[in-house]
């Protein structure tokens, strides 16, 4: 569309602009045409990617991202801050009982948490990203890549009671939050990039409806570990194209603003998992790729997974599989068990 700008000529309607003289000595006024009109082209809106998410917008998304560690233990729910995530991750910790890594970039809520301690294969993932990391304590493989500097970070260990808050509402370990302005001091404070400085290898559709799988599925369950506190099933909204979380009969929802979690995907990755001690702590290979499933747009496809300079990236023949615009929530769960056994769907019309 064009828009019309009408240019007045001042006075043109009425106004003489040339007086010529006649024989007998009168002067002629010449009038003009009324007022002109000239079409312009419509400026163009310049939209930007969010590199997470794949959102449009006319704001680029610059800021650093932060990885944070949220308690997923049932008395640690509702988390803070999670509904605001691009990605979230969930991963074995000890034993069955799973933390979440909860990737802010598109935006950085008010408050985040519970914060959770960190464990060595939750770096790997925060160095991949190239994101500022906040965790609350440490393992003993984690803490050790923490002091040799393996990735910038604020542990709460350091800054308890002063960049981490204590809730009353909750007993420790269950309590511990952080603002945003204390993640952003954090970062000015150890003199820290704060912007964006690696784009991930992520690929996304232009459109819901480019999305569409040939085999739908309009729930279905992911087992993390064997007891129903980690166990979760979605179900998909045709009208919103998003899924919807419960665990154990409860939705998930944010505790800082009440919203549920909406996600536009849903990525399993199967990895080989190793117990390593007597607590139960794990090593989890994120480094060899994997067998995976993508649900999105109420549908589920084979897939598998790769470690794309540092990021876990969802590919199909080598090439990255297009995600739909939105949050995504990814589930890293053990190879042994097989995917088979960890997910379980009915396709529709079967």
């Amino acid at each position: 569309m064009k828009r019309k700008i009408q240019i007045a000529l001042y006075g043109m309607l009425t106004l003489l602009l040339l007086v010529a003289c006649s024989k007998d000595g009168e002067s002629e006024s010449i009038e003009t045409s009324g007022p002109e009109e000239i079409e312009l082209p419509e400026e163009e809106v310049v939209t930007y990617t969010a590199p997470f998410t794949g959102v449009e917008s006319e704001e680029e998304q610059t800021m650093r991202p932060v990885l944070a560690t949220i308690n997923n233990h049932p008395l640690a729910r509702p988390q803070s801050g999670i509904s605001d995530a691009d990605i979230v991750y969930e991963l074995l910790a000890e034993g069955n009982m799973t933390r979440l890594l909860a990737l802010f970039q598109t935006e950085l809520p008010e408050e985040i948490g519970p914060i959770r301690s960190a464990r060595d294969y939750f770096l790997t993932i925060a160095k991949g990203l190239d994101a500022f990391y906040v965790a609350h304590g440490y393992s003993p493989d984690a803490l050790s890549l923490l002091q040799a500097g393996y990735v910038d970070h604020v542990n709460g260990m350091q800054h308890d009671g002063t960049l981490f808050q204590r809730s009353a509402e909750r007993r420790a370990p269950h309590n511990s939050y952080i603002s945003n302005e204390n993640i952003l001091l954090a970062e000015e404070n150890e003199h820290v990039a704060m912007e964006i400085e690696k784009t991930p290898s992520l690929s996304f559709h232009e459109s819901l409806e480019d999305a569409k799988l040939e085999t739908s599925v309009d729930s279905f369950v992911v087992q993390n570990g064997t007891h129903a506190d980690f166990i979760s099933t979605y179900a998909y909204d045709e009208g919103t194209g998003t899924y919807t979380r419960t665990v154990n009969g409860t939705l998930t929802v944010d505790k800082a603003n009440d919203q549920q979690v909406e996600l536009t995907n849903v990525l399993v990755f199967e990895t080989a998992h190793q117990t390593i001690d007597a607590e139960g702590r794990q090593a989890i290979d994120l480094e060899s790729g994997g067998q995976a499933l993508l649900f999105q747009a109420g549908g589920v496809q084979e897939i598998e997974w790769k470690n794309m300079d540092g990021i876990l990236v969802p590919v199909e023949n080598g090439v990255p599989v297009k995600l739909v615009p939105g949050k995504t929530w990814i589930h890293i769960v053990p190879t042994s068990r097989g995917l088979e056994s960890v997910v379980s769907y009915t396709p529709l019309g079967n």
